[in-house]
């Protein structure tokens, strides 16, 4: 079931990463909620998320929680959103944003057309928040 988030994985799309290890990879969205909304992705092509093997699904969420921990502190948002829709790809996903009111939990008010500029500079604040906790080994170059 390879999908756009395979192609982005494998390298063959581009993607604004902000973590790797062998299992997942995070990176920006092209529709942000809000600047810093970023896609927690395992590597294995897996659809629905209670199909996953619970250990897996564990992992996944430790990598989204640091992941929450610097949306939160690299935009010094008071709260960090997760939601897991997958209606828009069919490969497993956590949507992680920084989040400032509920209104931002509403993916269908997602900006289509953000300024590569605001992409770029989330990906900048969100590398430096990872490493300044401790992270910096996922973090890509």
């Amino acid at each position: 079931m390879a999908s756009v988030f395979s192609a982005i994985i494998a390298g063959d799309l581009p993607g604004r990463f902000v973590w790797e290890d062998e299992e997942f990879v995070a990176f920006l969205t092209i529709a942000p909620v809000t600047q810093g909304h970023v896609l927690v992705v395992p590597r294995a092509e897996i659809d629905q998320w209670q199909d996953v093997d619970p250990a897996v699904f564990a992992r996944l969420n430790g990598v989204a929680q640091k992941i929450g921990q610097a949306v939160r502190a690299a935009f010094d948002a008071p709260r960090a959103g997760l939601l897991i829709a997958g209606l828009e790809v069919p490969h497993l996903h956590m949507h992680v944003f920084p989040a400032f009111s509920l209104g931002d939990f509403d993916i269908t008010g997602a900006d289509t057309n953000p300024s590569a500029e605001s992409l770029d500079e989330a990906q900048t604040k969100i590398k430096a928040a990872l490493r300044e906790l401790g992270y910096g080994a996922q973090v890509p170059a």
